[in-house]
């Protein structure tokens, strides 16, 4: 979710954001499930490629979806090998790039509007708990407004780290991307409590 709404006239595009939100949630639960061999994350690689296309989204926008989460795909394949073994590895790496992949298509071929309406609907029901569907529906779009600062903030370590000589130095990498996520969050939370989103 790293772009934002490309308009078109799709079949995706003409789906209810209601659906597509409970399918991209569907297909990545399945993914996670049913990945048992690293070969099997093939089969679930040329699906997003086909709705991509069944999208029409240009090969330009969807590599922008998966290029800012890259190099940590790269540090949890390094991780995941190294405590684990390769075929552990490949499997967890290749179902976080398909969730990734399928969550940008969403962003891509739904306005936040119609998320935002889809999800206020859904969580109606939760009003007679105490849960309120506005908050709910307001946490997406922090979520959403979020993602492409966490991108930003690794991007921004990344040439850092390139300038000073690490390397692939995964330390150099999560350790100013972790606590740049705190202290935007830390920000956030400010800035909602200045504006009484708090009680």
């Amino acid at each position: 979710m790293f772009a934002t709404y490309q308009p078109g006239n799709s079949l995706l595009h003409r789906l209810p954001a209601g659906w597509k939100i409970l399918l991209v949630c569907v297909l990545i639960v399945a993914v996670s499930v049913m990945v048992r061999e690293p070969w099997h994350v093939l089969p679930a690689l040329a699906l997003t490629v086909a709705l991509y296309a069944i999208g029409q989204i240009p090969p330009r926008a969807a590599w922008d979806q998966v290029r800012p989460v890259l190099p940590m795909l790269i540090a949890i394949l390094a991780l995941q090998w190294i405590v684990a073994d390769l075929d552990t590895a490949l499997r967890v790496t290749g179902a976080l790039l398909v969730a990734v992949a399928v969550a940008g298509l969403v962003a891509l071929t739904t306005r936040v509007a119609d998320m935002l309406d889809a999800v206020t609907r859904a969580a109606g029901p939760l009003r007679h708990v105490g849960v309120s569907p506005d908050r709910v529906a307001l946490v997406l779009v922090l979520t959403i407004r979020a993602i492409p600062l966490l991108a930003r903030q690794l991007r921004q370590v990344t040439e850092a780290r390139k300038a000073r000589g690490l390397g692939m130095s995964i330390r150099a990498l999560v350790v100013p991307t972790v606590l740049g996520a705190l202290s935007t969050a830390d920000q956030l939370g400010d800035a909602l409590a200045a504006r009484g989103v708090d009680d």
